[in-house]
């Protein structure tokens, strides 16, 4: 779940050991409750179903989800996860009038908060038969976000991470959204710095061990432009075409990236 351009948050936090551990807990939490949502979103299936499911797995493991009740402009979001389908970006709100269909893109936007640390991933699923360019723009999207996973090393440069993903969408003749951005994340769902999928204007930021941050490629068939919905929560296209987002909590560790979302063990 990622902030909009210009939400002030605070500093910079490096994490220590411990810290990561609670947030590498909470990742193994997103990434169970993606890999059950994942299997579940099928026709006829509604978005709510889907979010009691993420709720109900989340609360098992002892945690409680990030989303729910964060606020922003005075409004707090009713909902433990956000499910996006097709020209919605990203933040839908799930509801028990609205079923998945054969052919749909269904984002599924995870959030989950252990012993007061976070974890927040994201991915986009085909539900049956797609058309070529929707499966196309899946590949593009989730292939971005792996290479700009790549680009995380102590050392390195924010930038870099932002040029991966907005070079290799352009080359495929997609767009980066500009008014969304990942995000640091950590005791504090939203953190410094900023992750913005495209480079102009971004602020530049020197990784370093310690850093952890929800990187999200949010990719657009059509144009870069998105517009709220009536319930000012959920961000289409403006063109209506489609739009895939993929995510993963990461933690720049001395010897290179760490996915702090992916399935595993703790360490």
């Amino acid at each position: 779940m990622g902030p909009a351009k210009g939400r002030s948050r605070r500093g910079i936090r490096l994490k220590k050991r411990a810290e990561l551990k609670k947030m590498r807990r909470a990742g193994r939490i997103v990434h169970e409750v993606l890999c059950r949502l994942k299997a579940a979103a099928a026709p006829g299936v509604t978005t709510a179903e889907l979010d009691e499911l993420a709720a109900e797995v989340i609360q098992s493991r002892g945690a409680t989800p990030s989303f729910l009740g964060q606020q922003v402009n005075n409004r707090r979001y009713p909902a433990a996860t956000c499910i996006s389908i097709n020209d919605e970006v990203v933040h839908g709100i799930p509801s028990r009038k609205r079923r998945i269909r054969t052919g749909d893109l269904v984002s599924i936007d995870v959030g989950a908060c252990w012993q007061g640390y976070h974890g927040d991933a994201a991915l986009t699923v085909a539900v049956g038969e797609v058309l070529p360019e929707a499966k196309r723009l899946l590949e593009v999207t989730r292939s971005a976000l792996e290479r700009s996973i790549a680009k995380v090393v102590p050392g390195g440069w924010l930038n870099d991470v932002s040029r991966a993903i907005q070079e290799h969408v352009e080359a495929a003749g997609f767009s980066v959204v500009r008014a969304l951005s990942g995000h640091g994340i950590g005791a504090s769902l939203w953190e410094e710095p900023q992750v913005h999928n495209f480079v102009a204007g971004s602020r530049n930021v020197r990784l370093r061990a310690g850093m952890t941050l929800a990187i999200e490629p949010m990719v657009n068939a059509g144009h870069w432009e998105v517009r709220p919905s009536a319930d000012m929560w959920t961000m289409r296209t403006a063109d209506g075409s489609l739009s895939a987002h993929f995510e993963h909590t990461v933690a720049v560790t001395k010897d290179g990236v760490a996915i702090l979302t992916a399935g595993g063990v703790d360490e």
